[in-house]
C-alpha cells in the first residue's frame, strides 16, 4: 500500500471545475488525514441559522457571522467546534490539530475555554472522504492543497474566502481567484 503523506491543517481548495454541488468553491479545512481517510470542515458555508439557536452556551464565543457553518455533507445532524487557541498547551475540553487549531468538546463548559479562544466555530456536518478517496480526486485535479492560516477558521467574510485563499497564494494559482463565477457570460 502507498504511504499517505499527512494533510492534516492544510485546506483543500476547490477547482472551478469541480462538479459537485457540495463543493462548489469550497475552502475545506482538513482536520485528519492519513490512510484510513480523510476528514475536514468546509470554512465558507454559513447557514441562516445562529448559534445562539442550537448551542447558546457557546454563542458569546463565536465570531462574526454568529451562525453554523454547514461544515459538509456527511452528518448534519451533529456539530463539530473547531477552535484558533494561541499559545502553548489549550485548555481542557479542546485537542489540538494542528498549529494553533483544534476541535472543541462542545459538551465541555464553555467556561473552561473562554478566556483561551482566540475564534470560533460551529459547523453542521463535516466532509469525509475514505481510504484513497482524496488521493484519487487530488490526482484528477479537483482540489488545490494549500497552506491554511488561524485566520481562515474566522474569516469575517466567509464567502469570499475562496478567492481570498486563491489570492494570497505565489504561483499561478492566484490567477485562478478571478475565475468567473459562471464562465459562459464571459
Amino acid at each position: 500500500m502507498t504511504e499517505v503523506s499527512s494533510l492534516t491543517g492544510r485546506l483543500l481548495v476547490a477547482a472551478p471545475a469541480l462538479a459537485d454541488p457540495n463543493f462548489d468553491r469550497a475552502v475545506v479545512l482538513l482536520l485528519d488525514h492519513d490512510e484510513e481517510g480523510s476528514l475536514g470542515v468546509v470554512l465558507n458555508r454559513p447557514t441562516p441559522v445562529g448559534v445562539v439557536d442550537i448551542l447558546a452556551g457557546w454563542a458569546g464565543l463565536t465570531g462574526e457571522p454568529e451562525v453554523v457553518f454547514q461544515g459538509g455533507p456527511v452528518s448534519l445532524d451533529s456539530a463539530l467546534g473547531v477552535a484558533v487557541i494561541p499559545g502553548g498547551d489549550g485548555p481542557l475540553g479542546w485537542r489540538r490539530v494542528y498549529g494553533a487549531i483544534g476541535l472543541v468538546d462542545l459538551e465541555a463548559p464553555p467556561e473552561l475555554l473562554a478566556a483561551a479562544v482566540g475564534a470560533l466555530r460551529i459547523f453542521a456536518g463535516y466532509a469525509g472522504w475514505g481510504p484513497g478517496q482524496l488521493e484519487r480526486e487530488l490526482a484528477e485535479g479537483a482540489w488545490y492543497v494549500v497552506e491554511s492560516e488561524p485566520g481562515d477558521v474566522s474569516s469575517p467574510r466567509p464567502e469570499g474566502l475562496w478567492r481570498a485563499v486563491l489570492r494570497r497564494q505565489r504561483s499561478e494559482l492566484a490567477m485562478i481567484a478571478t475565475y468567473p463565477d459562471d464562465p459562459s457570460l464571459n
